[in-house]
C-alpha cells in the first residue's frame, strides 16, 4: 500500500526553480538560496494523503511565480533528523503538509495542511510583493543617504546606510556608500574594513569600484606631502614628475579636482611612460571615483585621450 502512495506522487520538476532537498544540502538549497530570492519548503512524505494534493498545486503556482519564487521539497520520513533540528529550532512541524517560507535565510511566514489553490497564489503574491516594497523602500533610502553624503552631512548618510545593512547586510551599494563616508571623514580604517565585506561577485559593482578608487586615492593623499612644497619642487624641476604626481594627490585631498587634473595630464603630456604610466593610471582612478557622469571626469577623459591619440 505503501510504495502505491509513492508511485502516485508526481515527481518534482528538475531544474533550479524546484527541488527535492535533505539534511546534506538544506543550507544551501534553503538559507543560502533565500538570500537572493524566496523559498518555499514544502515537508511532506509518502504516506500522507493532504501532501499529494497540495504538492502539485504549489509547484504549479511557483511555476508560475516566474521565478520571482522557489520551490524546495522535504520528504520527513527520509529526513527525520533534519525534521527534528528544524523543530528544535522553533519551526512548528507537528503535522504535514507544512510549508514554510524562507527570507534572508529565515523562516517569515507559512501555512499547514491542503489549502486551496488561491490561498496558495495569495501567500505567495504576498510574499513576494513584501520583497518588491522592501526592495522599493531600500532603494529610496539609498537615494536618500546619497543625498545627504553630496550635501556634507556624513552622519546622516551613515545612519541610513547603516539602516540599509540591517535590512541586507550584503548591499554593495550601502557598503560602498558607507565607505565613502568613512573616507570622507578621515577614517581609512574603517573604510578598508567596509570594503572587505562586499560580496566578491559584487567588487565589480560601479559604487564599489568608485569607493576602492577613492579610499586609494586617500592613502596616497595622505603621504603626499604639503602643497606649497611640492609646487616649489616643481617650479624648481618642472620634470620632477613624482611631485606633479604628489601634488595630484595632495589637491585630490583639497577636492581640487581641476587642478590635480591638470598636474596629472602635464605628465602624460611630456612623458607619458613614466613610471608605468603612472599618470594615466592615476587618471583612470580619479574617474572611477569621481564616477562616469561627473564634470571633471568628462572634461578629464577628453583631454587625456587628445594628449594619447595626438
Amino acid at each position: 500500500m505503501e510504495n502505491e502512495q509513492e508511485a502516485e506522487i508526481a515527481p518534482v520538476p528538475a531544474g533550479d526553480l524546484i527541488k527535492d532537498s535533505d539534511a546534506q544540502s538544506f543550507a544551501v538549497d534553503v538559507l543560502e538560496a533565500s538570500m537572493a530570492v524566496p523559498v518555499l519548503v514544502d515537508f511532506w512524505a509518502p504516506w500522507c494523503g493532504p501532501c499529494k494534493t497540495l504538492g502539485p498545486m504549489i509547484e504549479k503556482a511557483v511555476t508560475e511565480a516566474g521565478g520571482t519564487v522557489k520551490l524546495v521539497k522535504v520528504n520527513i520520513d527520509e529526513n527525520k533528523m533534519l525534521a527534528q533540528q528544524l523543530t528544535q529550532a522553533g519551526l512548528p512541524l507537528q503535522s504535514i503538509p507544512a510549508v514554510f517560507a524562507f527570507k534572508g535565510g529565515q523562516p517569515v511566514d507559512g501555512f499547514v495542511g491542503a489549502v486551496p489553490e488561491s490561498q496558495i497564489k495569495d501567500f505567495i503574491a504576498k510574499l513576494v510583493g513584501d520583497e518588491a516594497n522592501a526592495g522599493a523602500l531600500i532603494e529610496e533610502a539609498l537615494g536618500a543617504a546619497a543625498q545627504a553624503a553630496e550635501t556634507g552631512d556624513l552622519g546622516a548618510a551613515a545612519q541610513i546606510y547603516g539602516g540599509v545593512l540591517q535590512e541586507e547586510a550584503t548591499n554593495p551599494i550601502a557598503l560602498a556608500g558607507l565607505a565613502q563616508c568613512y573616507i570622507a571623514a578621515g577614517d581609512i580604517e574603517q573604510a578598508t574594513q567596509t570594503l572587505a565585506l562586499v560580496a566578491p561577485d559584487a567588487a565589480n559593482d560601479p559604487a564599489v569600484v568608485a569607493a576602492q578608487a577613492a579610499l586609494l586615492l586617500a592613502g596616497q593623499s595622505a603621504e603626499a606631502g604639503e602643497i606649497t612644497e611640492l609646487r616649489g619642487k616643481i617650479q624648481a624641476d618642472p620634470k620632477d614628475y613624482q611631485a606633479r604626481f604628489d601634488l595630484a594627490a595632495a589637491l585630490v585631498a583639497e577636492d581640487e579636482k581641476e587642478a590635480a587634473l591638470t598636474e596629472l595630464l602635464e605628465i602624460v603630456r611630456m612623458d607619458r611612460k613614466w613610471n608605468e604610466e603612472a599618470a594615466r593610471k592615476q587618471l583612470v582612478t580619479l574617474f572611477e571615483a569621481w564616477g562616469p557622469t561627473d564634470e571633471m571626469t568628462l572634461a578629464g577623459r577628453r583631454q587625456l585621450s587628445s594628449i594619447l591619440f595626438s
